[in-house]
């Protein structure tokens, strides 16, 4: 079994080094920045608006949808808030150097805009049924905005973008979670991983089986919870070390462009190294651009499809530019990113590191720990939904209830198997929902300008019956 998951890791290995990697590169980063510019940076002009919208002051009661846009952003946001911002981070600074981090905040500022045209779309193009339930994603964008131009071929890009959602929600939403938690117990203390495997399966089974309103209920309580928690023990530490800072700033920009070594040897040596874990964990991360919480934030309650556009735009901005951050200044101003731990032990060398000035070092790693499972267990609970949406879309309902038994095996086997697969799967079947999304929301950003300009100038004519 050992020699037939080293051959698959092999050939995956292949797959992102010479081909998915380069893909992303060549292709996030220049969408970002066309449609930053294509609608006049509205994710940061139109950021107070935003907020306003997350709030609650303009929910109705009789707009259409499953939940409210506060809800709709927080189940997004417990998606994305999981493995990436602890361990994602530490794993791009040990390949990248400190230079991946400059990378990732690009990725995060322009993750912003996608996140608009995505959700904006995914919006415009859901589907209600009968009962009252909403389903919307790129796969509905896809099929229903392609057709005009592509005939058949629409639906067969939209088939390819379900089959893809599936097998990230295995790898980018499960495994890599599931096995991050299992890895931080067994490390901290002293727990099996089946015996973590075997009791995540069984808590995660409990939630996913109320579907997305039972999801929001969860995840809008754990999500401020949790992101509260981590925040204030990371803003501990830098505070700690508050004089470092703008040393710290300068070696993340100086190695963005020159390629400083995590830890000896060639490993993130070198410019374009640095630049790809960079993008590749900054996507892991805030997923924009992967299309995922498109999915969500198409269940959203309002008549405005660019309004959620709006709200979605937040994502990246808590996910990647702040939470990510601090994980970052945590662990480059304690120095733990040179010590050459991989993984988990990296952000808990920071933490550890950090408290113990203030007499709390042995906190770090309960903080890290707890953070950790709060985090990839709400994200695990989240892309249960992703998934679920994609398989109804491809096989119908009836196939949602085998589709959680088979998510909840995949919890288990992400909790047993080794790092470096789990990691080197999940960078390779995000490709797979990034490009065509990419491909699809460039073809249809039209769409998303007509329903920009019809928005705000509503906005201008009547606030008072819009706002």
């Amino acid at each position: 079994m050992d020699q037939i998951l080293h051959f698959i890791d092999s050939i995956i290995v292949k797959y992102n080094e010479y081909v998915g990697g380069y893909l992303l590169l060549i292709m996030l980063v220049p969408t970002g920045i066309y449609f930053a510019i294509k609608f006049n940076f509205l994710h940061i002009t139109k950021l107070s608006h935003a907020i306003k919208v997350i709030s609650g002051k303009y929910d109705k009661k009789d707009d259409t949808g499953d939940i409210n846009h506060f809800r709709a952003l927080t189940t997004a946001l417990s998606a994305t808030i999981g493995t990436g911002n602890i361990v994602g981070v530490a794993l791009a600074i040990y390949f990248g150097g400190p230079g991946a981090v400059f990378w990732m905040w690009v990725t995060g500022f322009l993750g912003m805009i996608l996140k608009f045209v995505e959700c904006t779309l995914s919006f415009k193009f859901r589907k209600i049924h009968k009962d009252g339930s909403i389903s919307g994603g790129p796969m509905y964008y896809m099929e229903m905005g392609l057709k005009e131009k592509f005939g058949p071929f629409a639906k067969i890009i939209a088939v390819f973008f379900a089959f893809a959602t599936i097998l990230c929600s295995m790898g980018t939403g499960n495994m890599a979670q599931s096995n991050s938690i299992s890895d931080v117990l067994k490390s901290n203390y002293s727990i099996p991983t089946w015996i973590s495997g075997l009791i995540l399966t069984s808590f995660v089974l409990l939630v996913i089986v109320g579907g997305i309103k039972r999801i929001a209920e969860v995840t809008s309580k754990l999500v401020p919870f949790m992101a509260f928690l981590y925040f204030a023990s990371a803003i501990t530490v830098i505070m700690i070390f508050y004089n470092k800072i703008p040393d710290a700033f300068f070696l993340i920009l100086n190695s963005a462009f020159t390629g400083t070594a995590a830890y000896g040897g060639f490993i993130g040596s070198s410019f374009i190294i640095t630049l790809r874990f960079g993008v590749a964990r900054g996507l892991f991360s805030n997923e924009a651009g992967q299309g995922s919480a498109a999915i969500a934030h198409a269940a959203a309650k309002t008549k405005y499809p660019v309004r959620e556009g709006l709200v979605a735009s937040v994502g990246p901005l808590i996910d990647t530019l702040i939470i990510c951050s601090l994980t970052a200044f945590t662990i480059i101003l304690t120095g733990a990113w040179r010590v050459g731990i991989k993984g988990v032990g990296m952000t808990v060398e920071g933490f550890t590191k950090g408290l113990s000035h203030i007499g709390m070092g042995t906190m770090g790693p309960h903080i890290v720990a707890g953070g950790l499972i709060f985090f990839a267990f709400s994200t695990i609970i989240s892309w249960s939904y992703y998934g679920t949406r994609a398989a109804e879309y491809l096989l119908g309902s009836k196939s949602i209830k085998p589709y959680r038994y088979v998510y909840g095996i995949f919890v288990f086997l992400g909790s047993i198997w080794g790092i470096d697969i789990v990691w080197h799967f999940v960078d390779m079947v995000i490709t797979f929902m990034t490009i065509p999304n990419l491909i699809a929301i460039l073809i249809l950003s039209p769409i998303v300008k007509k329903e920009a300009k019809k928005y705000f100038k509503l906005m201008e004519k009547d606030q008072n019956k819009l706002f």
